[in-house]
């Protein structure tokens, strides 16, 4: 049959390969789209280390703000789209470590840590491998980990305590005994994230839910402050969800000693 009408099979041919090297070309276009949303992100992190080493404190913390909102996005667009890919968690992860890992500690120890030598270089450097070891846990366990909350502080928000503390105060620290109290600030978040405490992860936000208004309205709320007071609302932003672990860990404590008394009598 094919003998007898080859012209068909030469007509069908043609629009076959234009349809597939369409649809190759548009699944490119889908994977290259969430990658310039974590280059952005890695910009950011490059971007702040620049601003730091000049000492514009200012304009370099806002820098990491930046780079947590783009790193939301470009998990969310590649699930929405469905162009999630083992190049495109690993070029997320290694711009991680550079925007959450390297960029924050440098702009502490510049900021304050410095006055502190050995101690301050010491401390940022254990920020830096908190944050790589954070990541590389995180890639092993995301395929089986429980998507409601992060096993130890992501470094997103670990980033965002000293981001958002320079951002409060960007005079900087310059007498060693006001910057020993600065080590808190790198030194909590990096054992946080290598901790087992669990975090609440807000994947789930845009989902269905019984009272839409209300999220509505607090987060105009939300955004109003921000506009209004930014300095102070991302710092009750960033120690607040610090704060949230511990406060989870005593409410489930409190929940589970009435239950355990009864048993005991």
């Amino acid at each position: 049959m094919a003998s007898q009408f080859p012209f068909r099979r030469r007509l069908r041919n043609p629009l076959r390969r234009r349809s597939d090297h369409e649809q190759r070309r548009f699944r490119r276009g889908v994977y290259i789209l969430p990658s310039l949303f974590t280059l952005g992100n890695l910009f950011c992190g490059y971007a702040c280390v620049i601003y730091a080493t000049r000492g514009e404190y200012e304009k370099a913390a806002p820098f990491i703000g930046i780079a947590v909102v783009l790193d939301m996005l470009d998990g969310r667009i590649a699930r929405m789209m469905g162009s999630t890919s083992e190049f495109g968690l690993q070029f997320d992860s290694l711009a991680d470590v550079i925007s959450f890992g390297m960029a924050p500690a440098i702009l502490s120890f510049q900021w304050g840590l410095a006055s502190l030598g050995r101690l301050g270089w010491a401390a940022a450097f254990l920020f830096v491998t908190a944050a790589a070891l954070r990541l590389a846990r995180f890639n092993i366990q995301a395929p089986t980990g429980d998507k409601r909350y992060f096993v130890g502080m992501p470094s997103p928000a670990a980033a965002g305590i000293p981001a958002a503390t320079v951002f409060l105060y960007p005079a900087g620290l310059h007498d060693p005994q006001e910057a020993l109290p600065a080590l808190a600030m790198v030194l909590v978040p990096a054992l946080l994230m290598v901790s087992t405490i669990r975090f609440r992860s807000f994947k789930a936000i845009g989902s269905r839910t019984r009272r839409p208004y209300r999220v509505l309205i607090l987060f105009a709320a939300f955004i109003a402050l921000l506009v209004t007071h930014p300095q102070w609302m991302l710092v009750a932003l960033a120690y607040g969800y610090l704060l949230s672990a511990f406060l989870g860990l005593a409410w489930t404590k409190l929940r589970r000693r009435p239950s355990a008394e009864p048993m005991a009598g």
